[in-house]
């Protein structure tokens, strides 16, 4: 990567980005997608007046769904039926995206992995106890890794 050591060459200034504005996957079935996404990750699901203006046409057609992240980041879903499947072993990373992972308060850390397990996620290894916290990890349906993670006590 070439650093920018010209002023004069144009570039973003730091600070100018202000957060992420949204975060785009491609998803098999969408029905499955929002199943997992709104029931079991208890994510809000926008509708009606709720959905960007500019994705009014293809939520109505079925093509996306969008989500709001407890930060306000939206998340949408996009509908590719002929999605394939990556690499049969979801071990095997298929994206330079390693996993999106959502912050959960410490008391109920036990709680959500309860809840994986009740809905038959699939989970990648047990939870894990590092210094930083303590997160586990599994798939969505199209075998996209999250992972949910608190701090420390």
């Amino acid at each position: 990567m070439t650093t920018i050591t010209d002023p004069t060459q144009p570039a973003i200034a730091q600070g100018n980005l202000r957060r992420i504005h949204h975060i785009a996957l491609n998803v098999k079935d969408m029905a499955a997608s929002c199943r997992f996404y709104g029931n079991i990750l208890g994510l809000r699901q926008l509708t009606g007046d709720a959905v960007p203006s500019t994705l009014v046409d293809l939520v109505a057609s079925g093509k996306v769904a969008n989500f709001i992240l407890p930060d306000d980041t939206v998340l949408d879903l996009f509908w590719e039926p002929d999605l394939s499947s990556p690499h049969p072993d979801p071990q095997q990373q298929f994206t330079r995206a390693n996993h999106l992972a959502f912050d959960i308060a410490p008391e109920l850390f036990d709680q959500a992995v309860a809840a994986l397990r009740y809905y038959q996620v699939p989970i990648e290894g047990e939870p894990v106890t590092r210094p930083t916290g303590r997160g586990i990890y599994f798939y969505d349906p199209d075998g996209f890794m999250i992972e949910i993670r608190c701090d420390p006590y």
